[in-house]
């Protein structure tokens, strides 16, 4: 979810509580489950699993739904995050999983923080093997006037795991999937923290930031679908059989801002066949 230049959507900390907090119950509330996040000034990144890209797309628009709400009653905003943009990016690819998951918690330097100590963000959790503490509250147990003070929703929470902390802060280890991200890794910290230190974030804000949300010349359109298949298929594009193309479209469709017409023209096909295996019609 990225703001504009002028949209600080986290101006306090009391807005970074509440964002942290309806990443998780908007996590819930679509059926997807939290890897990774970081909530900064003007932007959020959260890393997903999700049965589908419909689920995925309907949790960032509810949680761009949610944190608008909080924004526009506190602050009396209405229209400031009306053209916040929120983009769901499939990653398709092992080097995608890894170096994304990676990325995530280095936006805590676009706060002047060191990744390490950064409160907005998973990393702590991570080979943390955090346990449930006497002083921690756990959510599930809040009352119905302490839910709505602390979690800033009325949703049912008492089969959740979550923890809060002294502070009232979510626990990111007792609402993101540890084991997923760790595995990821190998279970090995070291490996963790160096891909964090070596990942290129410019070539990350392109992949997944940027990318997706402008729209490519044919000439760079071709090579990224070129790329794509053969990182798929090991086939060159103009080999692909039907099969294949109707797999690579979707994908290429949620992923980046393309058209009908462009898909037609780069996998040389009809724009009929096109809005059939994105299942459009003539008129969308």
């Amino acid at each position: 979810m990225k703001g504009l230049e002028k949209a600080v959507i986290c101006r306090d900390e009391e807005d970074y509580d509440v964002m942290v907090k309806y990443i998780a119950i908007c996590a819930k509330r679509k059926n997807v489950i939290v890897v990774i996040y970081a909530a900064v000034s003007n932007h959020c990144h959260v890393a997903v699993l999700a049965v589908s890209q419909k689920d995925a797309d309907a949790f960032g628009l509810e949680l761009k739904r949610m944190y608008s709400q909080w924004f526009s009653a506190k602050y009396e905003e209405k229209s400031l995050l009306r053209h916040v943009d929120v983009k769901a990016v499939t990653l398709d690819n092992e080097w995608h999983v890894r170096n994304a998951l990676a990325y995530i918690p280095r936006n805590a330097l676009d706060n002047g923080c060191p990744v390490q100590e950064y409160p907005w963000g998973g990393f702590r959790a991570m080979f943390s093997g955090v346990q449930a503490d006497p002083e921690n509250y756990r959510v599930a147990a809040l009352t119905k006037r302490e839910k709505g003070e602390l979690m800033h929703t009325r949703d049912s929470l008492t089969d959740v795991p979550w923890l809060l902390d002294p502070d009232h802060h979510l626990i990111p280890a007792s609402f993101c999937d540890v084991a997923y991200l760790e595995q990821v890794f190998n279970n090995d910290p070291a490996f963790w923290l160096k891909t964090i230190g070596g990942v290129n974030p410019a070539e990350m804000q392109e992949k997944l930031v940027d990318g997706p949300r402008r729209m490519l010349p044919d000439t760079e359109f071709y090579k990224v679908a070129t790329d794509t298949a053969d990182r798929w298929f090991r086939t060159e594009l103009s080999l692909l059989t039907m099969e294949k193309k109707k797999r690579l479209i979707p994908y290429l469709w949620r992923t980046h801002k393309t058209t009908v017409n462009q898909l037609a023209r780069v996998f040389g096909l009809e724009r009929e066949e096109v809005q059939k295996t994105l299942g459009k019609t003539p008129d969308d």
